[in-house]
């Protein structure tokens, strides 16, 4: 593995290889993302990626993409970071959720965490922590004014190889019946990965398995007072003050709310890929016997998966590029209703994306395409559950389109 040296006159680490550049490592993923297609069964059957793919994402650079120069992270953007997520999604899309909602994280404790916090948690570069939004733990005062914790949390993707959690827990507040959330960031050693993963429907192999706390110590300055979707960045954040990129002073609400849609968008492109390889090796069912190209009604199929699918990916990267504007606009940009607007993006983004797969892809693939193990069957499974999560299905799908109208007509709660 290569290793950071220290920037001349900085103090700080350069990245392993300080010219690499956006195209460079988007290329790389690409390229990786074909040996990941044949390895969808072992890595369902394993329930997370191989330590191998660990150690080429690692050689790569994609655990540093978010992470801070200062820190000897790359540095290089959310738009770079989206692609590299989309390419190795269509490869495997188990592996592309586990890396995803992984990686992603360093963006946001770059952000709303301050510079002890992040001396720690970047402290070797390479940084992969998985985060959840549910307060399923309970935090207690402890004597030096940190906090004690205990609970158990579910669907912590990427934690097979992760370096910290964030989360948060419920904790009493004087005066009130009602506990609220404490947002906190713990490191690996903190917790305990259970064996629970890969009896779901789809995703067998993100590597979403649960962790638990048993008395584990909270110091009070890896937590904050809040919960992460009600994170504000008005007034400015610690990671703008410490890094001088407004990409560390961005809104973290609409960020995770259009994570699921970069996983959608790559799905979608492997189901376009294994549709694409059956017009051209496979020939029509009824009279006239043609390849399935040549065949009008499968030309209409495959452009109609094809349209969505590039609606829903232009449109994944528009919003991107949106939340990239408004950080260059300053953190006043990110409003509720603003954040929550991108939010709405991503959720028909992912319809988009369902609709090519579910609509087109599979009832006109044939049945023989989506026998047990077949990877156009594993691939429906993946955007099936996909479409379960609880961000789309619930909070996009119900609750954001309320609170946007309320935010827009001023509507007191």
């Amino acid at each position: 593995m290569a290793v950071a040296k220290k920037a001349p006159g900085s103090g700080f680490p350069l990245p392993p290889e300080p010219d690499l550049t956006p195209a460079e490592i988007i290329a790389r993923a690409a390229d990786i993302a074909t040996s990941l297609v044949a390895r969808q069964a072992e890595t369902e059957k394993r329930t997370y990626y191989a330590e191998d793919t660990h150690e080429a994402f690692r050689e790569a650079g994609f655990y540093r993409i978010l992470v801070p120069r200062r820190y000897g992270g790359y540095e290089f953007g959310v738009e770079t970071f989206v692609r590299v997520s989309m390419a190795l999604t269509r490869g495997c899309p188990s592996t592309g959720w586990m890396f995803t909602l992984g990686a992603a994280h360093a963006l946001l404790v770059a952000t709303v965490f301050g510079e002890q916090v992040q001396d720690e948690a970047f402290a070797d570069g390479d940084f992969l922590c998985p985060a959840t939004v549910m307060p399923s733990g309970f935090a207690e005062p402890a004597e030096d004014g940190g906090w004690i914790l205990n609970g158990t949390y579910n669907y912590c993707s990427g934690a097979p190889y992760a370096s910290h959690f964030v989360g948060h827990a419920l904790i009493a507040v004087e005066g009130s019946d009602e506990p609220v959330p404490m947002l906190f960031i713990a490191p690996r050693e903190s917790w305990t990965m259970l064996d629970d993963w890969g009896n779901q429907l789809g995703l067998k192999g993100s590597g979403s398995h649960s962790i638990r706390f048993e008395n584990a110590y909270l110091p009070a300055h890896r937590t904050l007072p809040t919960h992460m979707s009600m994170v504000s960045v008005a007034d400015g954040t610690p990671g703008l003050a410490l890094h001088g990129n407004p990409m560390y002073a961005g809104g973290p609400l609409s960020l995770m709310l259009l994570e699921s849609a970069v996983l959608a968008v790559g799905i979608a492109r492997g189901a376009l890929d294994v549709y694409e390889d059956l017009m051209r090796d496979r020939t029509t069912l009824f009279p006239p016997i043609v390849g399935r190209a040549q065949d009008p009604d499968f030309q209409y199929w495959y452009g109609e998966a094809a349209g969505l699918h590039a609606t829903a990916e232009v449109a994944l990267l528009g919003a991107f590029r949106e939340w990239a504007t408004m950080c260059d606009e300053g953190p006043a940009a990110f409003t509720h209703e603003r954040e929550l607007r991108l939010g709405s993006i991503g959720r028909e983004v992912v319809r988009l994306a369902w609709r090519c797969v579910e609509g087109f892809v599979m009832p006109t693939a044939g049945s023989s395409a989506i026998r047990n193990g077949e990877r156009l069957e594993r691939l429906w499974r993946d955007m099936s559950t996909l479409t379960s999560h609880a961000g789309i299905s619930v909070f996009l799908n119900a609750i954001a389109n309320r609170d946007i109208a309320k935010a827009h007509f001023g509507v007191a709660e």
